[in-house]
Parts: C-alpha cells; sequence; structure tokens
C-alpha cells in the first residue's frame, strides 16, 4: 500500500482510511457503542455457560470421571 502511494501525503491518507473506525450505524451520537441485540449474557447466563464448559472440558480431558 506504501509503495503504491505516489508522495506522504497520500500515504498518510491511505493509512487513515485503513485506521479509521468502521462506517455505520456502530456508535451512538455520545460515542458509545451499541451492541447488536442478542449479543449480551447476563450473571446467570454467563455462569451457566462457563458450567457448560468446564463439564465439556472435563469430559472430554477424562478429569470428571471416576
Amino acid at each position: 500500500m506504501d509503495q503504491a502511494a505516489e508522495d506522504d501525503a497520500e500515504r498518510q491518507r491511505n493509512r487513515a482510511r485503513l485506521y479509521a473506525p468502521p462506517g455505520g450505524r456502530s456508535r451512538t451520537p455520545g460515542g458509545r457503542r451499541v451492541r447488536p441485540p442478542g449479543m449480551g449474557f447476563d450473571r446467570t447466563q454467563a455462569q451457566a455457560l462457563a458450567a457448560q464448559l468446564a463439564a465439556e472440558d472435563a469430559r472430554l480431558t477424562g478429569r470428571g470421571t471416576g
């Protein structure tokens, strides 16, 4: 990308475009991120998922048998 640029100003524009935050409606007017619906866990759901992962890990490594 830098090699194709004609001068330093074009390199800076290319980098600014590359590292710019994604467009769209990902932030509120106050600057806070907006999470897509259904992407959050409450504490109970997170604990249930952690328990499932621990059980599956124990099953796969043979640590929960016997």
